[in-house]
């Protein structure tokens, strides 16, 4: 598997409206958590992120949420963002038009957003036009790679430390693959960037 932490210019360039990134000279860091909510990483991430006063975007899985809805509202509660990541986690390369669309619609009557994220980031394209019209598309521009197994704790963290900047979109996942890399990970994360005078913003709406 081809481990790319830095979004392609290629694709960034392909699809420029798309949000991969903040046009900032400001110290800000927009941490993004897909895959949730999950009953023992969302209570914990959320805890972890008032004790820095950062505030996250969460794109949420409607499935996840129509099973744990109390942990839904905990992330209105704390001031995150939350966007649509699909009801069932569908792959959009994979996918008819007519399911993928349907499949967004389903998980926006339970998660109230205009942001969407495709799993895998991968977009249904014949979509795109009508997913345009209601939603902003957000991706990224540093991947941790948490999820990945393979992939070490402090290969996780070196990957966001070390490719992170002004404006950077970072992601981490809220899923059991995630959660011995995440939660070595984002403390010191949340620790290096704050003693570099950074703040942690949810993606703006608007």
């Amino acid at each position: 598997m081809l481990h790319l932490i830095k979004s392609p210019k290629v694709l960034q360039y392909l699809f420029a409206d798309f949000l991969w990134k903040i046009d900032t000279n400001e110290k800000v860091i927009y941490l993004t958590f897909d895959d949730g909510p999950h009953p023992v990483i969302t209570p914990w991430i959320i805890d972890l992120m008032n004790k820095y006063n950062a505030k996250g975007t969460f794109f949420l899985i409607g499935d996840a949420v129509s099973r744990h809805p109390d942990l839904y509202q905990l992330y209105k509660a704390n001031g995150h963002q939350v966007g649509n990541h699909t009801y069932k986690h569908i792959k959009g390369w994979q996918s008819r038009k007519k399911n993928y669309l349907k499949e967004i619609a389903k998980c926006a009557k339970i998660v109230e957003s205009n942001l969407f994220r495709p799993p895998y980031g991968q977009i249904n394209l014949q979509a795109i036009q009508e997913i345009k019209k209601k939603y902003k598309v957000v991706m990224w521009d540093v991947l941790s790679w948490d999820f990945d197994t393979k992939t070490s704790a402090k290969i996780c963290l070196s990957n966001v430390i070390n490719s992170s900047k002004e404006g950077s979109i970072i992601v981490f996942h809220e899923n059991e693959k995630s959660i011995k890399n995440i939660m070595y990970a984002l403390p010191k994360v949340l620790e290096h960037f704050t003693k570099l005078g950074y703040e942690f913003k949810a993606i703006p709406t608007d």
